[in-house]
């Protein structure tokens, strides 16, 4: 097995051209694969909470939801970085309020970084955890939830990216973010010019998600959505690197088909006996 991924490690990668492969996993067995895959950050998101328990919104999610989470993706990875969301509050609620969820992220659910969504207006919070000595990645750009700092119209963005005027404040922000102590970045809605802009005016890695691209130093995928595994699968051919949903409903249907019929199911115990 390779050497243990590190923060450092990026930093080098970064410095060599070298692209960072994250991905975004809720439990044990999707983390088990994505590290056997070699990537090199396993995030646990509070995307969770939508995407995996049905919420209506991410904002539900709880600490204690996401310790039970990450618990199971960290006994899955052995090399990748680990990295856990702060769901909704604890940043916005403080420095000390971070400090204390990070501490309680890394102690109890084993985590080897936090993820601070909107970090670019708690800059005192990303700084108080850096000083803690737990490595932050803070995310910043513009989101629905961010657009009304920025000015912007987010629906009537095109492609979702941020609109090129905007490079110097998306610049600003990283750089902000970069003294007050943080070891990575997550860029949202970049686009190839303000993405391309911010990664290069930092020292520390840059990734992105959605509306992101090569011009970034590593992207961020949720492993559900790369696999297809969304129930809308079925329906839709997604534009995914498998289709997951597609598969399981096939294999479920046999698998009734085959209990319907008095067969034995595969994977069973078989009967009779040998």
């Amino acid at each position: 097995m390779p050497d243990k991924i590190t923060v450092l490690s990026l930093r080098e990668m970064k410095r060599d051209g070298r692209k960072i492969v994250a991905v975004v996993a809720w439990d044990y067995q999707i983390a088990r694969i994505a590290d056997r895959a070699g990537v090199e950050i396993v995030s646990v998101g509070d995307s969770v909470g939508v995407n995996l328990w049905g919420q209506p919104n991410p904002l539900a999610v709880t600490v204690e939801q996401m310790l039970v989470v990450a618990t199971a993706v960290r006994r899955g990875v052995r090399r990748a970085l680990v990295s856990v969301d702060f769901p909704f509050g604890p940043l916005q609620q403080g420095p000390d309020s971070a400090v204390r969820a990070a501490i309680r992220l890394v102690k109890e659910a084993g985590a080897d970084l936090v993820k601070l969504d909107g970090a670019a207006d708690f800059p005192d919070a990303v700084a108080a955890v850096a000083r803690a000595g737990i490595p932050v990645w803070a995310q910043f750009g513009i989101t629905p939830q961010t657009a009304l700092r920025y000015g912007v119209d987010y629906d009537a963005m095109a492609d979702a990216q941020v609109p090129v005027e905007m490079t110097d404040d998306l610049v600003a922000d990283a750089k902000r973010l970069a003294d007050a102590g943080a070891s990575l970045l997550n860029v949202t809605n970049s686009g190839p010019v303000v993405g391309a802009a911010v990664a290069e005016a930092v020292s520390i890695p840059v990734l992105g998600g959605f509306g992101g691209g090569p011009w970034l130093d590593g992207r961020v995928r949720m492993a559900h959505a790369a696999i297809g595994y969304a129930a809308s699968a079925v329906d839709t051919e997604p534009d995914t690197y498998a289709n997951v949903a597609s598969i399981t409903l096939d294999a479920l249907t046999a698998y009734a088909d085959d209990v319907r019929a008095g067969r034995q199911i595969k994977g069973g115990v078989p009967w009779p006996p040998p």
